[in-house]
C-alpha cells in the first residue's frame, strides 16, 4: 500500500511578535482540519524562538529581508529556492503585496490570502476582508484555513507556546537566580510608540508593593527599552532585576513562563503571557482591546475607555495620555489581588 504523502503547507509569517504568537491559532486550526499536514513557517529569524515552541511547526525557514525591504531579486530567488519543497498551499499573513511576491516564483499551486494590496494574480485563492465581520486579527488568520467557500468562524483555538524544562533550567544557572520568592513580570516596553506605554511611575507603584510583600520583580524588554526599566528601577532602589536587552526573545519567553504575575502594556510580550497561560493584566491606552487582545479567558484587561480612545497614535495627539496616566497603580494591584 502506497503512503500518501502529508499535505505540506508553508505560512508566510508576520513580523510582529504578538502577531507571530496569535498566528499559532491559525496552525492550531489547520492542524484540527488535518493532523498530518506539514506546517513550515518563513518567517524573520528573531522569532524561530516563538515558532520551536510551537508543536504544530515543523520547520522555519529565515525570511533574509527586515521589515518593509523590497528586495525584488531576493524574493525571486528565494521562492526559486523553495521549489525543492514541493508545498501544495502557501497561506500569506502579510497584507503586502510583496509579501506575496516569493510565494508566486515557488510555483506554490495554491496561494491563500486576502487582497490586501491588489494581489490579484499572486494569489489564486485571493479573499476579500470584511473587516466589520472579522474584527479581530487572530479572527482572519484563523479564517485563512477555510476554503473559500466556508463561512468565516468566529471561534479560534487560543495559543499555547510549550516550555522544556531543560532550557529553562539552562537561563535559571546563566543568570543565577533564586526561585525562592513569587515573581511579578513587568513589560513596560511598547514597539508602537509611547502612547501604548503605561508610566514608570506607576510601574514602579506596583513594583515597591510587590516588593514589600516578598516577592521578586522582573522586568523584560528589549535594548529600545532599557530607558524606561532604568527609571523604574531608580524608582525602587535597584531592587528590581532588569533584563532588558540582556535576553535572547527564546531565554525572556522561558523566564516568564516562571512569573506568577505579568502586567504589560498592549505589546508582543503581552501576547506572549497570555499564550504562557500566565495571570495577566493588560494595559490599553491608544489601541483597542477589541482587536489585539490577549488570547486567555483568565487575563484582566484594563482600559479607561476614554472618549479620546482609542485613537491608535504612536503619540497622544492631546499631548497628556490620560487614558494611562490615570490608570493609577492601586487600581492595577486591586485586579491582581
Amino acid at each position: 500500500m502506497i503512503e500518501k504523502k502529508a499535505h505540506k503547507i508553508l505560512i508566510i509569517g508576520p513580523s510582529w511578535v504578538g502577531d507571530m504568537v496569535m498566528a499559532q491559532s491559525l496552525f492550531m486550526t489547520l492542524k484540527a482540519n488535518d493532523r498530518t499536514c506539514q506546517i513550515d513557517v518563513l518567517a524573520p529569524e528573531w522569532s524561530f524562538p516563538l515558532l520551536e515552541r510551537m508543536p504544530e511547526v515543523t520547520k522555519a525557514h529565515p525570511m533574509p529581508l527586515i521589515h518593509g525591504q523590497f528586495g525584488f531579486s531576493k524574493r525571486v530567488q528565494l521562492g526559486k529556492h523553495l521549489r525543492k519543497e514541493h508545498y501544495q498551499q502557501v497561506i500569506v499573513l502579510p497584507n503586502s503585496w510583496k509579501s506575496a511576491l516569493i510565494p508566486y516564483f515557488a510555483n506554490i499551486p495554491l496561494r491563500t490570502g486576502y487582497i490586501g494590496e491588489v494581489r490579484w494574480g499572486l494569489l489564486n485563492d485571493a479573499r476579500k476582508l470584511d473587516k466589520t465581520v472579522l474584527t479581530m486579527t487572530v479572527q482572519r488568520f484563523v479564517a485563512l484555513a477555510l476554503s473559500k467557500n466556508e463561512s468565516p468562524t468566529f471561534d479560534y483555538p487560543v495559543p499555547k507556546l510549550q516550555i522544556d524544562k531543560k532550557n529553562q533550567q539552562i537561563v535559571i544557572d546563566k543568570f543565577q537566580l533564586n526561585r525562592a520568592a513569587n515573581i511579578l513580570a513587568l513589560c513596560p516596553g511598547a514597539e508602537y510608540g509611547p502612547a501604548k506605554q503605561w508610566p514608570a511611575e506607576h510601574f514602579a507603584e506596583l513594583a515597591r508593593h510587590k516588593l514589600a510583600q516578598g516577592w521578586a520583580v522582573w522586568i523584560f524588554g528589549s535594548e529600545k527599552d532599557r530607558e524606561i526599566a532604568g527609571q523604574i528601577n531608580q524608582l525602587t532602589d535597584n531592587a528590581c532585576q532588569d533584563f532588558c536587552g540582556e535576553t535572547t526573545l527564546g531565554e525572556a519567553v522561558d523566564l516568564m513562563s516562571l512569573a506568577e504575575v505579568v502586567v504589560s502594556n498592549d505589546s508582543g510580550l503581552m501576547h506572549v503571557a497570555a499564550a504562557l497561560d500566565k495571570q495577566l493584566i493588560a494595559l490599553y491606552g491608544s489601541s483597542d482591546p477589541a482587536f489585539t487582545p490577549p488570547l486567555n479567558d483568565a487575563a484582566k484587561v484594563m482600559n479607561l475607555n476614554l472618549e479620546c480612545s482609542p485613537c491608535f497614535k504612536r503619540e497622544c495627539p492631546l499631548g497628556h495620555t490620560h487614558c494611562l496616566t490615570e490608570m493609577s497603580a492601586k487600581q492595577v494591584i486591586a485586579e491582581i489581588n
